[in-house]
């Protein structure tokens, strides 16, 4: 069964623990490696061509402004041959109560009918929002599996969370 380990994430400027401090890697980025050294496969990085603001206040008013005029970037790159993976690890931040509008750009490009996604989503308190229903939508052929939430500020001992959760959702 061959994996890829999706995600976007965000370095620079983020809100972790009620304060906007500087992070050299997103969480995201973090629990992907994580999730990686795991379970194999591949990552891929979902990149907007176009980055959002350093600036983090700028970067919510650029996503928020984007998600509700449906905005869907242009991606910096896609995975050679999306047809091999059975198994999609979709990890993101939670931006806008959901995914970042890059990742709707991502599962729309594909819809990955006949394979099994599993998101994982970062986020300070909102949990994982709407994503899964909005998965769902983008991808309604899909076998979309229970998310797993993780508190982005504890993104670096995440490691016994992650490995439960994939235990739990192998089958």
């Amino acid at each position: 069964m061959a994996t890829l380990i999706a995600y976007f994430s965000r370095g620079g400027y983020n809100y972790v623990n009620g304060d906007i401090i500087e992070l050299k890697e997103g969480n995201t980025k973090v629990a992907a490696k994580k999730l990686h050294d795991i379970v194999g496969g591949d990552l891929f990085e979902i990149a907007q061509e176009n980055d959002y603001s350093d600036d983090y206040r700028e970067c919510v008013a650029q996503a928020k402004k984007d998600y509700l005029e449906g905005v869907r970037p242009k991606l910096k790159a896609y995975p050679e041959n999306i047809e091999k993976y059975d198994r999609i690890y979709l990890g993101y931040p939670n931006y806008c109560g959901t995914m970042p509008v890059a990742v709707f750009a991502f599962l729309e490009k594909y819809g990955f009918d006949g394979k099994t996604i599993l998101p994982f989503c970062t986020n300070e308190g909102s949990k994982m929002g709407k994503s899964e229903r909005d998965i769902k939508n983008a991808c309604p052929h899909a076998v979309l599996k229970e998310g797993l939430s993780l508190h982005g500020a504890d993104v670096q001992n995440c490691d016994s969370q992650l490995k439960e959760w994939v235990e739990k959702t192998r089958n």
